[in-house]
């Protein structure tokens, strides 16, 4: 990528160059089959500008100045978002001044009336090119593959997978435990093999998001190219701690929340006791199905967790972690010594459990070991636990398994966060069926 001065830069802007050379791309046939470069084009010549002013004629001015083809502007919250029309599409430009930051461009491209992304790059406040990615789509229209792309935005060889197919393997045997996440990396072995399947070795979990086969984690709450991760470290945690468990893994259904109704009853009717909800959110009409499935399942053990906004949930709650059902255990994070883990929720009527769950190593999207802290692993310790429990009494109501793992909860050491009390390092505990000392990375 040719280095180009900065729109914070004292250059010279050539709008007429950036006019008929914006609107060839936007016209000709490589808006539509070149997005790559279109988003390249589109970054050498911003770097023609010299400040917002500039930008806002060069939108005015774009398609010999139609006024349908101008772009629409929008002020964020650190930065400012330009627009633009394209063949099928949008060309989406983001100036982007964070705090403690120094400035920087990014440009996207996406396509089919701006519902598919499929190019990002970054320039940094000197116009070099920070990173660029693109997204490759199945027939389907589903994202496949997330590549990173070289300076001259051809593939660099590093790609992640977004919905791979889930290899195939025996059922392993032990006690059905949901997970109900942004799913799992499944293409981890130490994950394959503990996965819940049929008799034809098919997978027993599912994708309510997508509504597929698929449950792979891949959260684009932030954005598709970014794809955040969560339920793999989450089942890590579970397997490492209850060696008996074998995991039925679900994909949260985030288009429409009342898809968990679907989900818990798919869950029970593969012999699910417990199921983990490590997720949160302050809106309670997103979480009606769930709270409906949840009493209509009073077998199953919900453990969810208590969220890491920092505040007490007895006065701003957040759920599914206030709702009053005595099938769910509410669980927040502790260090070692049993005070509060830093930013974690708590509420001493509405949190069940203290957990320690500060800096403990668990298995990660890329399968390796790494450091985790917060509510939503404490939740997987307490999962976990209980599962070591129901296995060696699978007679146990929920109201017995509550009681046992309640039992196990001493003071905490800053009172008056939590109902029951502090659980130190689960693996410490009599863990029913479960052998004593599991190492954390023993998937």
């Amino acid at each position: 990528m040719t280095r180009c001065r900065p729109p914070v830069a004292l250059a010279r802007v050539c709008l007429a160059v950036f006019s008929t050379a914006m609107a060839a791309m936007m016209v000709g046939p490589a808006a539509a089959d070149e997005p790559a470069m279109l988003v390249r084009g589109a970054l050498d010549l911003v770097c023609a500008a010299r400040g917002r002013d500039d930008l806002e004629r060069l939108g005015d001015r774009l398609l010999g100045g139609k006024p349908l083809h101008r772009p629409t502007v929008t002020n964020l919250t650190f930065g400012r978002r330009w627009t633009y029309p394209a063949a099928d599409g949008y060309l989406i430009l983001d100036w982007l001044w964070p705090r403690g930051q120094l400035p920087h461009f990014m440009v996207q491209y996406a396509s089919v009336q701006g519902s598919r992304p499929e190019v990002l790059a970054i320039l940094d406040h000197r116009c070099a090119l920070r990173e660029a990615r693109r997204l490759r789509y199945d027939p389907d229209g589903l994202a496949e593959w997330l590549e990173e792309l070289d300076d001259t935005f051809q593939p660099n060889g590093h790609r992640e997978p977004l919905n791979p197919p889930v290899p195939l393997h025996p059922d392993p045997g032990g006690l059905p435990v949901a997970i109900i996440d942004t799913g799992v990396n499944y293409l981890l072995p130490e994950i394959n093999r503990r996965l819940a399947r049929d008799t034809t070795g098919a997978l027993l979990g599912y994708d309510f998001w997508d509504l597929d086969e698929r449950p792979f984690d891949v959260n684009p709450r932030r954005s598709l190219f970014y794809p955040e991760h969560h339920g793999t470290t989450i089942a890590g945690i579970v397997l490492a701690e209850a060696p008996v468990a074998r995991l039925l893994p679900y994909r949260y259904p985030r288009p429409d929340m009342s898809r968990l109704a679907t989900l818990i009853d798919h869950a029970a009717s593969h012999g699910a006791r417990i199921v983990n909800l490590a997720l949160t959110s302050p809106e309670r009409a997103e979480w009606t199905a769930f709270e409906q499935a949840a009493t209509r399942h009073r077998e199953i053990l919900f453990v969810v967790a208590a969220g890491n906004d920092n505040r007490d949930i007895d006065r701003y709650p957040v759920y599914p972690a206030a709702l009053s059902l005595d099938n769910l255990i509410t669980v927040t994070a502790a260090d070692a010594d049993g005070h509060l883990a830093r930013g974690v929720n708590w509420g001493p009527r509405t949190v069940d459990l203290m957990v320690e769950a500060d800096g403990f190593l668990a298995l990660g999207f890329d399968g390796r070991l790494s450091p985790v802290s917060g509510s939503s692993y404490a939740t997987a310790r307490v999962t976990a636990l209980a599962a070591c429990l129901l296995a060696a009494r699978p007679d146990s109501s929920v109201a017995t398994l509550r009681a046992q793992l309640f039992a196990l909860a001493g003071p905490p050491g800053a009172a008056g966060y939590v109902a029951q009390g502090f659980i130190d390092n689960p693996l410490n505990w009599n863990r029913g069926a479960c052998f004593a000392g599991s190492p954390i990375s023993g998937v």
